[in-house]
């Protein structure tokens, strides 16, 4: 019985060792399940170790790559599911393969002094080592490397096979995970070289990566400074030059906005060519471009997009040159100032060839040094000839490749055509105003760091600011968002007391600030809204159904230019007596159609000043407004215009047929213009054929006996019992002339009565209203 029992409980115990057992494997399992799946979702590890750092056992395996730690620490560091892979992160840096080796002990790990550096970490300190484990489709696309010597003596020069290279380090670096920015030491025909990563692109990823692991398939391009003396041939699939500092192009960044098009046409136009090695341009038998025109309005971008583009190129540093700079009062210096901006250039081509480093000379204000041959009378002949040694260096005999020649202006008609053809400043880039979206771009530049540092008010709302600045150029931009700032400074400020301190966190930018900003600076291609106002003072009034009529069909001649296809331009002349209400009717149209560009030409700005000049400031609002996408011209009284005078009759035959060509003229590509004229005199220009350049004809008739009640009516300011009488006297009143009426009546026999009336306490006495009738002259 005693035996008995002694089995049973040993046979118990066994079982229970036994269950025992199955429990250890079973949560050995399940904690490997648990940390390979973090590792696939998160590329991470277990918690740190800290380890002594101590030096690599030996030359030879300092150039593997690997961290070496005690056989005993090893599988601390193994990586579930995959056999003999050792990986860890050494101080939240890189991460490296691990190997075991007799000579560590244990707690230590070995480092060459490449990874020292990059670790931060001396011989004899302790760093935190964590295993990590890779996420899913981890292995490398592509791997960029830029190789040079370990150490560099005097003009030592190599040539690096890069098929055979690629090859070694592949299967010498299988497996082993590089990050960008890490730095390699290898060995390669008996030479020490090292590498630095420089891009990253993992499999399945557009964009690249910060890391990734070697495997068989992964593409390795290489690049070498030019000064590092190493040459790489055989390098074709998947490379590139290295014109570009950066790998991508954040155009933000670089504080460009609503430019994305224009950017990807230089892009394509000027520098495609250039991103390939020179060998392929070779092959293919084509020279790169060598010069590029940035025009169009001021302050939309075209000096910021060339200095930016300057700056991103990894070529020498740009020349800057403002075109009066290059001027000289000596005879041939000027000339000379142009061959010294090339100097260099030439000095790069008949050293390296094709692998010269690139030159950009950029050229601010090109027109005022590079004017049409013959259209200067300086008797110097100065601008010719420096026109002609521009040519000569960009597209001369010993033309350069190796140039890049921007030139940027805001007048490209000014410009010598020769400057214009292929072969030198063949880009040509209009650099125009930019459209709603681009204006949010630009005002989120100029807004982010108010808002990162809180400083922007929450009822700020930037959509709508865009959707508001119709026809800012950039630099106006900057301007609104300078003046809103300084409003909300302002709030701060005491005038009593400059030596208040002020409380940052009280400082905030909020959208009242941006629209009295947008009162403050007015856009110099936008609507001339102070002047249509002035044309109607007393506003629009309903005043028969004629004139509504008149406006509905502007109107809709306003949406078709918005819409149509086939109508980019379309004229309308408005026709009748003086005072009809022609220029308020035009006026309104213009501001109403919410057209981005609206301007008046008028004859009261141009009083005194010669035909011709009058035909250059006409010529200049019609150019202004092929730069808008949708513009309004109103052309008020063009018999003044045209300086009419009845008796002969005399006009300026040189104005009329300036008008008539800007008139049949088609906008641009793209814009839309709509043209409003006015006259009091149609027999006049029917007789010399102006009246035919006009799409559409309306008289605005005067007022009928009806229409004057209606006006009246809507003034309040004669008694119910007298409008009728006051209305039949204004039959065929012309409506200028019935308001003028009105306020002299307004007055009062005695005067001061004005105030009173307007406000309805009294109304006009009948009697005195006809006494100012009868002074007034009516037109028939």
């Amino acid at each position: 019985m005693y035996w008995t029992i002694i089995i049973l409980i040993f046979i118990s115990i066994l079982k229970w060792k036994h269950h025992f057992h199955y429990l250890v494997i079973y949560n050995k399992k399940k904690q490997d399940l648990i940390q390979t799946m973090a590792g696939r979702f998160f590329g991470s590890s277990s918690a740190s170790i800290s380890m002594v750092v101590t030096n690599t056992p030996s030359q030879e395996l300092a150039l593997t790559n690997l961290a070496f730690i005690s056989a005993s620490d090893l599988p601390k560091f193994a990586v579930p599911g995959h056999e003999n892979l050792f990986l860890a992160s050494i101080g939240d840096s890189y991460v490296f393969s691990f190997s075991s080796h007799e000579s560590i002990r244990g707690g230590h790990i070995a480092l060459n002094s490449i990874q020292r550096r990059c670790a931060k970490v001396s011989a004899g300190e302790s760093v935190d080592v964590t295993r990590f484990v890779p996420p899913e489709n981890f292995n490398l696309a592509v791997l960029t490397l830029e190789l040079d010597f370990i150490k560099r003596a005097g003009s030592r020069s190599e040539q690096i096979d890069a098929i055979v290279l690629a090859k070694q380090l592949r299967k010498r670096f299988s497996k082993q995970v590089m990050t960008a920015g890490q730095k390699v030491l290898f060995e390669h025909q008996g030479i020490n070289y090292s590498f630095t990563v420089s891009h990253v692109t993992v499999e399945g990823q557009e964009r690249s990566s910060d890391k990734g692991m070697i495997s068989d398939d992964t593409f390795i391009a290489f690049e070498a400074s030019r000064d590092s003396g190493i040459k790489i041939i055989n390098q074709r699939d998947g490379t590139t030059s290295n014109i570009f500092k950066q790998k991508e192009f954040n155009l933000e960044s670089l504080g460009i906005g609503g430019l994305g098009a224009e950017f990807a046409d230089i892009f394509r136009r000027a520098f495609a060519s250039r991103v390939f090695p020179p060998h392929v341009t070779s092959k293919l038998g084509i020279k790169h471009v060598k010069g590029m025109l940035l025009y169009g309005p001021p302050g939309t971008g075209k000096t910021l997009m060339a200095r930016q583009i300057g700056k991103i190129l990894n070529g020498k540093d740009p020349k800057i040159v403002n075109g009066p700079e290059v001027l000289s009062k000596f005879v041939g210096e000027t000339e000379k100032n142009v061959r010294d901006l090339f100097a260099d250039a030439e000095q790069d081509q008949r050293n390296l060839g094709d692998e010269s480093d690139l030159h950009v000379i950029i050229f601010d204000e090109i027109d005022a040094i590079c004017k049409s041959r013959g259209s200067t009378r300086d008797g110097t002949g100065v601008h010719d000839s420096i026109v002609n040694q521009l040519l000569t260096k960009i597209d001369g005999v010993e033309s350069l490749n190796n140039v890049l020649l921007i030139g940027m202006t805001n007048r490209k008609d000014m410009l010598d055509e020769a400057l214009l053809r292929p072969g030198r400043l063949e880009v040509q880039v209009e650099i125009s105003l930019p459209d709603e979206n681009g204006r949010l771009q630009i005002i989120q530049i100029h807004t982010n760091k108010m808002k990162e540092n809180s400083f922007l008010a929450h009822d700020v709302n930037l959509q709508e600011l865009a959707a508001r600045t119709k026809n800012y150029s950039g630099a106006e931009l900057e301007g609104v968002v300078k003046s809103a700032v300084s409003y909300a400074l302002n709030r701060q400020l005491s005038l009593d007391d400059l030596t208040k301190p002020v409380e940052e966190e009280n400082i905030k930018v909020t959208m009242d600030d941006f629209l009295n900003a947008l009162h403050e600076v007015i856009p110099a291609f936008g609507a001339s809204t102070d002047d249509l106002e002035r044309c109607r003072l007393h506003g629009m009034v309903e005043c028969g159904d004629r004139h509504k009529h008149i406006y509905q069909r502007a109107m809709l001649i306003a949406e078709q230019v918005k819409v149509s296809k086939g109508s980019p331009l379309v004229t309308c002349l408005l026709e009748g007596s003086r005072g009809s209400g022609k220029t308020a009717l035009a006026a309104t149209v213009g501001i109403d159609s919410d057209f981005a560009y609206v301007k008046i030409i008028s004859a009261e700005t141009m009083i005194g000043l010669h035909e011709s000049t009058k035909c250059a400031q006409i010529i200049k609002v019609f150019e202004d407004a092929y730069k808008s996408p949708l513009s309004v011209i109103v052309l008020d009284d063009i018999e003044r215009l045209l300086e009419y005078v009845a008796i002969g009759p005399r006009f300026s035959n040189l104005i009329s047929q300036t008008l008539l060509v800007l008139l049949k003229k088609l906008p641009p590509k793209g814009k839309k213009l709509m043209v409003i004229g006015t006259t009091s005199e149609v027999d006049f220009l029917d007789s010399i054929g102006f009246c035919d350049t006009f799409s559409i004809t309306y008289n605005l008739p005067n007022l009928s006996r009806n229409d004057a009640k209606k006006v009246i009516e809507q003034l309040n300011v004669f008694a119910d019992e007298d409008i009728d009488s006051a209305a039949e006297a204004l039959d065929n009143m012309p409506i200028k002339k019935l308001y003028m009426l009105i306020e002299m009546a307004a007055q009062g026999a005695q005067g001061g009565s004005a105030e009173a009336i307007y406000s309805g306490k009294e109304k006009i006495n009948i009697s005195h209203f006809f006494d100012c009738l009868g002074d007034v002259v009516r037109l028939v």
